[in-house]
């Protein structure tokens, strides 16, 4: 077969074109994650203000209840309402059957660990995590135990007594295969600690 300038030239556009096209996508999902979490800052500013929950956009099916601060990382998420694949994939959601954030009992936060928890494999034992509740109140909690654990038997207890939280994600961290391990930073309201 012969290569004339005509079959490199359409060879050269077909490139060009699929080229530019998964590169419009790249720049399309960053433009989407970027806007979604200014919606949700906007939602949550909201909430705080009114104290009633307030959806990022009106197809939402979870809205934000708090935000968890992790200062010597310096990482900051706003959390959603229950853990639906939908919330999931605009940032951490708090599990419906746990304690509300900042209450008594146990708050079970879960998020994916190459998004939103990658922080996670960098928190140690003693490090402070701020919980930021949907009323204003502002909670601090201890970070006392980090543990590997299987999903189905996780040790989490949301009636446990006292304030504590617990934030989860998928282990190990540098897989993108979803597998039985859970990472999860167990922690314990300051205010227990004393």
């Amino acid at each position: 077969m012969r290569i004339t300038p005509a079959l490199l030239l359409a060879a050269a556009l077909g490139l060009t074109t699929l080229g530019g096209w998964q590169l419009g996508q790249g720049l399309y999902m960053d433009a989407k994650a970027e806007l979604a979490q200014t919606l949700l800052e906007n939602a949550w500013d909201q909430t705080k203000q009114t104290g009633k929950p307030v959806k990022a956009w009106e197809w939402a099916d979870t809205w934000p209840v708090a935000r968890v601060i992790a200062p010597r990382v310096k990482a900051s998420a706003i959390v959603l309402a229950g853990a639906s694949g939908e919330a999931l994939a605009f940032g951490p959601g708090h599990l419906s059957n746990s304690a509300e954030p900042g209450a008594q009992g146990t708050s079970v936060i879960a998020a994916h660990r190459d998004t939103h928890f990658e922080f996670l494999k960098d928190m140690q034992i003693g490090d402070a995590v701020e919980l930021e509740a949907h009323n204003g109140e502002s909670h601090t909690y201890i970070v006392d135990d980090l543990k590997i654990v299987r999903a189905d038997a996780s040790g989490i207890d949301p009636r446990e007594p006292g304030k504590r939280l617990a934030l989860v994600t998928c282990f190990p961290f540098n897989t993108t295969e979803q597998g039985p391990l859970r990472y999860v930073v167990f922690a314990t309201a300051e205010e227990d600690l004393i």
